[in-house]
């Protein structure tokens, strides 16, 4: 997909028309939308050259691409998208009254796991979340998993005080 603003809600009707298509159960399609929606945003917001992208559209010259991949497990659902941005996502400590930086917070806490890789057949990396297809236990809540080449898992910094705070980022969401 060509990483322009409109690009983050098509890969959430993607995702919804295949997750349908593969009769799973929708409370595992709305958490996979919402997962797919924080990667494709990191990957159309974070350009290659370092600078976040304005919230209008690129001229044709500077439009990039990433890709969004599906792949249904044994248990679980894969979600990836890979960009060609070689630096590694940040999970970021925001204020509470903040009205962005939760990104990667919110896929810790929604997948069962997730983590990054950089392919050796393309420029980038590859951020991906599973999500567990039956039943809500999590192997390891919040691990950061990396490419075993980029040496041990890193563990993401302490949980957010604020309860609440999931909630209240699934109503903005909504009302996008």
């Amino acid at each position: 997909m060509a990483d322009t603003p409109n690009a983050v809600p098509w890969a959430r009707r993607h995702t919804a028309d295949i997750l349908r298509h593969w009769r799973i159960p929708s409370a595992v399609i709305e958490t996979a939308n919402l997962i797919v929606s924080e990667l494709a945003t990191n990957a159309v917001r974070h350009s290659a050259n370092n600078e976040p992208q304005s919230t209008g559209y690129p001229s044709l010259a500077d439009v990039s691409t990433f890709t969004l991949g599906l792949q249904l497990t044994g248990t679980g659902l894969l979600v990836q998208v890979a960009d060609r941005d070689p630096r590694p996502p940040v999970r970021r400590e925001v204020g509470l009254e903040a009205t962005g930086g939760r990104g990667l917070f919110l896929v810790s806490e929604m997948a069962n796991r997730w983590g990054y890789y950089y392919p050796t057949t393309a420029t980038g990396k590859v951020v991906w979340a599973e999500l567990l297809l039956h039943g809500s236990r999590r192997s390891d809540p919040g691990r950061t998993v990396q490419a075993k080449e980029r040496g041990q898992p890193t563990e993401p910094t302490g949980p957010i005080s604020d309860p609440l705070l999931i909630g209240r980022v699934l109503v903005g969401l909504r009302e996008l």
